[in-house]
């Protein structure tokens, strides 16, 4: 595992409801089991793991006596809320069996959209992860419309991806990944086993090529690779329907594997230097810039005054006392807040603001320095 995925800290792994679901429309235990002792090996060989899934409208439909596919919208959303309690028991079951705790986490489209709601989740993600607890990620059907849908968990696996800044992307299938034509039609079809930069050609390979059974498809596939691909994020397409499917990968099974140009954090760190729309200034004192230009996290102590109107999450300047500006960042806090705090010891936040907030003003990931 450690070698094939040797610059990979963080992951998301995206898993279809073929792969889940048995026959009977129940869940299948025994190709879960498996993959709970991949994500165990995965976790020992120092890799984070988030998990997209889908399942619940599936697990959900026998208790509407309807297939899946004839459902319409709000029996697929009461379906949904049957099902996920299944889905998120055989996760807990199966990887709890190999000492992993597992939380479950719903979103929406608006929740990738709106600043706010993708810095909770992004948090919320990023705190399980620290904590050693396995973050299971499903689109929350039980309340999203046509209009707010990913539409598939493909392109929800890309922005959870780009979210929690991961430097690789799973996606299982029942493909082993992308040929030039439909294999199962066309002879002559070549697999591609790497990809430079998705262009129409390859878009249009992805038309034409097999897909797997669920609501997205090979289509699907690389319009999540090229939002991963945004973010410096590595994407692998590979065959699903095996036991241990990402050790199979990692022992040389086949697969496409879409290259990113660009290192995750280096394209997270370039969007915030690029990000024009600064809305305010955070003045600093010579202790934190001395803090800073060692590659730490800027806290409050160092901070002598604040200006502009800027809420959690948004670009604001980094400047000196003398009105230099030397970097500039991501606020873990609004204003209001922020105001409370400044030029006090992390460890008083708690007390002074009433709730148990972050040390850090603007952490290092989220700060890029001029010099």
């Amino acid at each position: 595992m450690k070698n094939f995925f040797q610059d990979t800290k963080r992951m998301v792994l995206k898993i279809g409801s073929s792969l889940l679901i048995n026959g009977e429309n129940r869940p299948n235990h025994e190709w879960l089991g498996s993959l709970a002792e991949d994500v165990a090996e995965l976790r020992q060989a120092g890799i984070e793991v988030a998990i997209v899934t889908s399942g619940a409208v599936a697990l959900g439909a026998r208790f509407l006596g309807k297939s899946k596919r004839t459902m319409k919208l709000h029996e697929k959303q009461a379906a949904a809320a049957c099902g996920q309690l299944a889905l998120v028991k055989a996760y807990e079951e199966n990887f709890g069996r190999l000492a992993m705790p597992v939380a479950q986490i719903l979103l929406t489209l608006e929740d990738s959209e709106n600043r706010k709601r993708y810095l909770n989740a992004r948090a919320t993600i990023e705190t399980l992860l620290e904590i050693g607890v396995i973050p299971i990620i499903n689109e929350n059907d039980t309340v999203a419309t046509a209009e707010l849908k990913f539409g598939d968990n493909d392109r929800l696996a890309a922005r959870v991806a780009q979210m929690i800044g991961a430097s690789t992307l799973v996606l299982l299938s029942d493909i082993d990944g992308l040929y030039t034509a439909d294999p199962g039609k066309n002879k002559n079809a070549r697999h591609i086993p790497e990809i430079h930069g998705i262009d129409e050609e390859i878009e249009a390979m992805g038309k034409d090529s097999a897909s797997d059974t669920g609501s997205g498809g090979m289509i699907t596939k690389i319009a999540a690779a090229k939002i991963a691909d945004s973010s410096g994020c590595h994407t692998i397409i590979t065959i699903g329907k095996v036991s241990n499917p990402i050790k199979k990968l990692a022992l040389g099974g086949k697969h496409t594997k879409f290259i990113s140009r660009q290192d995750a954090e280096k394209a997270r760190k370039n969007w915030i230097a690029k990000n024009l729309s600064t809305k305010g200034e955070v003045i600093i004192d010579e202790g934190a810039l001395a803090a800073l230009n060692k590659g730490k996290s800027l806290l409050p102590a160092g901070v002598k005054s604040l200006k502009g109107n800027f809420d959690r999450g948004d670009t604001v300047l980094i400047k000196t006392a003398k009105g230099e500006e030397i970097g500039r960042g991501l606020i873990a806090y609004p204003v209001a807040e922020a105001r409370r705090i400044i030029g006090h010891k992390s460890r008083e936040i708690e007390a002074i603001l009433g709730f148990p907030g972050r040390e850090e003003l603007i952490h290092r990931d989220d700060m890029v320095m001029k010099r």
